[in-house]
């Protein structure tokens, strides 16, 4: 399945959202409230990846996309980045045998050049690792930005056709988006963001166009298959009409 876009298009919808799109938020304040240190807080937040990951496989969603890791978190704390590293590493080295046996296949999304080369090594073998699973597409974006995305998607999709530069009009959204990071996949039904902040913090700012978008309160480390699902019904109440009324939907 291609990246659809509902500007263009209605895509179909169901009661389980088939992309889950997430930003994984409250790891640091999760972890001052006990008076512990930041990074106590990121090591406990892979554990609810787990339970999010097992429960919407579960569910039946079909591609979940988590925020790892943006472009603009190297303005962090060094120790707290290189914390974030060695997590990064340590899940890949621990968690991908388990990811085949779940039928996921993962993707790791982004500029990973500045990664140090046993995390790119890593990655390359954990994607292929898994590759040939379909059950639940999980993308981890790490070093991404949603301006870096559309950025880079124009100078692929401008070096593939320099023609396009003489003829501007020859661009369509259906051109530049298969050069997006995720053309792979349809574009999210639902985003989720934990911690209480409610903005999307340049994630996927292409593909969140017509997306719902639910907030809660709850930090990361404490969201489990419960919230998942209270997310889920939230998402069930949302009348998606992409631009029409609620009398063509058949409601009043």
């Amino acid at each position: 399945m291609g990246l659809i876009s509902s500007t263009q298009a209605v895509p179909e919808t169901s009661a389980v959202p088939q992309h889950v799109a997430i930003i994984m938020d409250g790891n640091g304040r999760w972890a001052t409230r006990r008076h512990l240190p930041r990074t106590a807080g990121h090591a406990k937040g892979v554990q609810a990846v787990r339970r999010v990951v097992e429960g919407c496989g579960r569910l039946g969603v079909r591609y979940l996309t988590l925020f790892a890791f943006s472009s603009e978190n190297w303005r962090r704390p060094a120790e707290e980045v290189s914390l974030l590293m060695r997590l990064f590493v340590q899940a890949l080295e621990r968690e991908v045998d388990k990811l085949d046996g779940q039928g996921v296949r993962l993707r790791v999304v982004g500029d990973l050049t500045p990664f140090e080369p046993r995390l790119r090594d890593l990655i390359e073998q954990a994607q292929a690792r898994t590759a040939h699973n379909d059950r639940l597409h999980l993308s981890i974006c790490a070093n991404y930005g949603g301006r870096w995305d559309v950025l880079q998607a124009t100078r692929r999709m401008l070096a593939e056709n320099p023609q396009l530069a003489q003829h501007p009009d020859g661009i369509d959204e259906a051109t530049l988006s298969r050069y997006l990071s995720m053309a792979w996949a349809p574009e999210p039904d639902l985003f989720i963001r934990t911690g209480g902040e409610q903005r999307i913090s340049n994630y996927l700012i292409w593909q969140l166009a017509y997306t719902e978008l639910y907030f809660t309160d709850r930090y990361w480390p404490d969201f489990g298959a419960a919230e998942l699902e209270a997310a889920f019904e939230w998402y069930r109440t949302r009348e998606r009409r992409f631009g029409r009324t609620s009398a063509q939907l058949g409601k009043r």
